[in-house]
């Protein structure tokens, strides 16, 4: 019969009024252990999580009698209760007697708490698994002992150390079906600690168990008397997690500005490493500028001090304009600042990864833009082979190059799991598009150029074709891309060219890198990927033009063969041509009127080609090696 007061199982409910609130505050100290459990299809991990739950007393009465009604009915299990039907909660699960979902479970004893996520197996659900274990400190992965190490095996211990857990439990269940054989026991252990030599997991223990019996989950049992370990239970309630976590590189992501009167400016947040204590020194970025901590309130009291994961309101010394997104670290321990980093990506969209699409990107509490710049390999799950790619399908997995439209704040994942991590959503479906783990920043100077596109056939809808234009305009669209260090003389041939061609009769328009970049194209620096972003503008709209039939001069350094070689894929090589202006560096200085060949050669300005920065050629239809002999006219 069901029980009318549905308490724990076997659990004393009597407890006296005046213990009450000593044993809330003893609870409330409680530290939280989050888990997940990991293996191939019909491994146990349900069942291993159903028997955790029952045999250390957790189940409600009317929880126990529904489990042995439906074991009865819908188990797999035989004459035994089918625990896996606890969480198997989906009815395609208790159909298929899989595991699809992530289930999430709670509960507690008299040493921890415990949030356990039942992880999906097959490798269609490794998204699902990513899930479940990017908040967990430990992982349970279980493995047959009539299978041993299998493929899945190895792939999950891939994502588990890809993902930064740092403790494991090889769980070896099925022990039962093995006659509770030592041996078995023995040469999985040796093939899986072979396997993970190439993986980053820092604590491993192994135990053999039965899942449905339930030797080694909460007690030892006596079925294997030459396992002197511990039980399952024992690891979880034991096992140290405080050091996992980063206690020295303080970083705080402002999450919200409380602004009750003008009196009050509080910095609300989350800790996401390091300790922090009033009087502190604090830097504010991106802007740099210092204070100190003047007040520290977490749960509506004020505190000396605070760890993660603890949200807090600080209150600075001085007035310091910060808003969301921006950090406080320490003065002499500060993140990485940069837009341009590589990262471990995990794509978990049903659409295919197009590398021409601008992301949203998530990290910390700062959401921009994002674009990635190349794939630099994926990652066979199965084998941990690295293969070339050009795109990510749903589950793959690989090492990409991104570029955000503002610096991030970042540590490397291993360093901090906290701001190591980001997201990529996409901006129309608002879908999750990939997880990512940053790796370390890019020198600019060291990414990949990428900046054609397939053009969509659909582009042009116009009535009237380039060629009729062309007719119309009796001339043949053109683009001439004149090309050089600075001061080489370009300028000067682009508008004797000019000059000529309107001459002849020619509608003709000059583009050169100060008009954009005093206007359309303001916003942009001269690191590698904005000079490149540049040169994708103009190249776009000399195409646009081109299409209308008129003839354009277009005047820049554009010092990388690479990006010239794409300005001439987006422009059409029938309508390109390149003019190399082949000036010495040291004729280039003379003529050099604004002394930037100076200014760079001080640091004062970088990624100067010529100076700091190398110029390609290699490229040209012509070259032009004598300002005073060119004849323009050979240009066209």
């Amino acid at each position: 019969m069901m029980s009318t007061h549905n308490t724990p199982t076997h659990q004393h409910t009597n407890l006296p009024t005046k213990k009450i609130e000593d044993f809330l505050a003893q609870d409330e100290k409680k530290d939280l252990l989050r888990l997940l459990t990991a293996g191939s299809v019909d491994d146990g991990k349900s069942t291993l999580i159903g028997r955790l739950l029952n045999d250390s007393k957790r189940l409600y009465d009317d929880q126990l009698e529904t489990l042995v009604r439906d074991s009865k009915r819908v188990g797999n299990a035989g004459e035994e209760i089918d625990y896996a039907l606890l969480l198997d909660g989906l009815k395609a699960e208790r159909e298929q007697g899989i595991t699809i979902d992530v289930a999430y479970r709670y509960f507690s004893t008299s040493k921890r708490k415990f949030i356990i996520a039942d992880t999906p197996g097959h490798e269609q659900y490794t998204r699902n698994m990513v899930t479940g274990a990017s908040t967990a400190h430990l992982a349970i992965v279980l493995i047959d002992a009539r299978k041993g190490v299998i493929t899945q095996t190895k792939r999950h211990s891939f994502l588990i150390s890809l993902l930064g857990i740092k403790h494991v439990i090889v769980a070896v269940n099925k022990m039962d079906l093995v006659d509770y054989q030592r041996d078995i026991f023995e040469q999985i252990r040796s093939d899986y600690l072979e396997f993970t030599t190439r993986l980053s997991i820092p604590d491993i223990q192994f135990v053999p168990l039965s899942a449905l019996k339930g030797d080694n989950i909460v007690d030892r049992g006596e079925n294997m008397p030459w396992y002197r370990g511990n039980s399952i239970m024992n690891l979880l309630e034991d096992i140290s997690i405080s050091g996992d976590r980063n206690f020295i590189d303080f970083r705080f992501p402002i999450q919200l500005v409380s602004r009750p009167n003008s009196e009050y400016r509080g910095f609300g947040g989350r800790i996401a490493s390091g300790v922090i204590r009033r009087g502190d020194e604090v830097v504010a970025l991106p802007s740099g500028i210092s204070s100190r901590v003047e007040s520290i309130e977490s749960m509506g009291n004020t505190v000396d001090f605070a760890f993660p994961p603890q949200s807090v309101m600080l209150t600075l010394e001085d007035e310091i304009d910060l808003s969301r997104g921006d950090m406080l670290i320490r003065k002499n321990n500060q993140p990485q600042i940069e837009r341009h980093f590589e990262a471990m990506l995990v794509w978990m969209d049903e659409a295919d990864l197009d590398l021409n699409k601008q992301f949203l990107l998530k990290h910390t509490t700062q959401k921009v833009k994002a674009r990635v710049d190349a794939i630099r390999y994926g990652v066979d799950v199965n084998t941990l082979q690295r293969s070339e790619t050009k795109t990510f399908e749903l589950n793959q997995i690989g090492r990409v190059v991104l570029t955000s439209t503002r610096p991030l704040l970042f540590d490397s994942y291993e360093k901090n799991r906290q701001t190591g991590s980001f997201i990529l959503i996409d901006p129309l479906t608002h879908n999750t598009s990939a997880v990512g783990m940053i790796i370390n920043r890019v020198h600019p100077e060291k990414l990949p150029s990428k900046i054609a596109h397939k053009w969509s056939k659909e582009t042009n809808r116009s009535l009237v074709t380039t060629k009729e234009r062309e007719t119309q305009l009796s001339q043949k669209a053109m683009t001439y891309w004149i090309t050089g260090l600075h001061a080489s003389g370009k300028n000067d041939v682009a508008y004797d060219l000019e000059r000529y061609l309107f001459d002849l009769g020619k509608t003709v328009i000059v583009l050169n890198g100060r008009m954009l970049r005093s206007g359309l194209n303001r916003e942009l620096g001269f690191e590698k990927a904005d000079r490149d972003e540049n040169l994708r503008r103009v190249a776009e709209m000399t195409k646009l033009l081109n299409d209308q039939g008129l003839i354009v001069i277009a005047v820049f350094i554009s010092p990388d063969k690479d990006t010239r070689v794409q300005v001439k894929e987006i422009i059409g090589a029938a309508h390109y041509k390149e003019i190399f202006i082949n000036t010495s560096i040291e004729d280039c200085q003379a003529r050099d009127t604004e002394g930037l060949y100076n200014k760079a050669a001080k640091g004062k300005i970088r990624y100067f080609p010529g100076v700091d920065s190398h110029y390609e050629s290699g490229t040209a239809d012509v070259i032009v090696d004598n300002l005073d002999q060119v004849k323009i006219q050979d240009l066209v």
